[in-house]
């Protein structure tokens, strides 16, 4: 990777800000746009057309990169960006990385030409990731329960990255930890760990006992049957990502408390996601030997 790249970040929240700042203490040259209201460290500098944007070495979109059908995400922006407007203003063979790009803009990325890079699809952005959504969910659970996380019966639906480590991390502070997987391999490393297991498709007439349920998995696995057969003051965190695991109008209807945390690393840690959405993209433009 060369020494000194030139870079655009454009939109996004306080992660892309801490990306920024990152690429410029690297010697990087940074530009950003659609970033008007980030706080002022005055560091960064900003610009209010995209005049010059094709002469970028890299321009990183947000994560995720849209807001709207086909406009930016601009959290600390009042603009409306278009995204085809973006595209427009870049020449064949300019380097795009951005995160979770629907299938609309990977089109609008082939027309225009450019090389784009999705790092929201990058093993080790997903892995460092579960970290602090992992400790943005337990701080969830101790702000909304009335009693401690230590004792606590928890189910843990899902055994993927975030499974693990949410298992791992709230049998440490002293819960009581079952956790519901569907391959046989995962029920086995579920028990060899200490932890309780069930199957998540027998689920059905064992959801009661639970003082907390988290789920992980991004189908739904809690319907409106499992949902009644929760103790009365059970709390639901729902981490899959949309349309979620659980059956939301049936929860509202049974009275059970669901808290669907979307997006917790951008929310509960900012600077670290920063950092890691920045890593990934070092890991990119070196694999491309850039």
């Amino acid at each position: 990777m060369k020494d000194q790249m030139s870079f655009w970040i454009v939109g996004g929240d306080l992660r892309q800000v801490k990306l920024a700042e990152l690429l410029l203490e690297d010697g990087h040259r940074v530009q950003t746009y659609a970033m008007e209201q980030r706080p002022d460290r005055g560091k960064l500098t900003g610009t209010d057309t995209l005049k010059g944007i094709e002469a970028a070495d890299c321009v990183i979109l947000p994560l995720p990169m849209m807001a709207e059908e086909g406009i930016l995400n601009t959290k600390l922006s009042d603009r409306k960006v278009p995204l085809q407007m973006i595209f427009q203003s870049l020449h064949r063979g300019q380097i795009v990385c951005a995160g979770k790009a629907p299938p609309q803009v990977l089109a609008m990325a082939d027309q225009a030409g450019v090389i784009f890079m999705d790092y929201f699809t990058r093993e080790e952005l997903e892995i460092a990731n579960a970290v602090p959504t992992v400790e943005g969910a337990i701080q969830i659970a101790m702000e909304e329960l009335p009693t401690t996380l230590y004792s606590a019966r928890v189910l843990v639906i899902g055994y993927g990255r975030l499974g693990k480590l949410l298992a791992h991390r709230l049998k440490g502070i002293g819960a009581k930890v079952t956790v519901a997987a569907r391959s046989y391999a995962d029920l086995a490393w579920i028990q060899a760990y200490g932890y309780q297991s069930e199957r998540t498709d027998q689920l059905d007439g064992w959801m009661g006992g639970y003082d907390l349920v988290i789920n992980t998995v991004p189908a739904r696995v809690l319907d409106r049957a499992r949902l009644a057969d929760l103790d009365e003051g059970c709390l639901v965190i729902d981490l899959a990502s949309k349309p979620g695991g659980v059956d939301f109008e049936g929860a509202a209807q049974l009275g059970v408390k669901v808290i669907w945390a979307l997006s917790l690393p951008g929310k509960v840690a900012p600077v670290t996601s920063g950092k890691i959405i920045c890593d990934t993209i070092y890991h990119m433009l070196q694999e491309r030997e850039l």
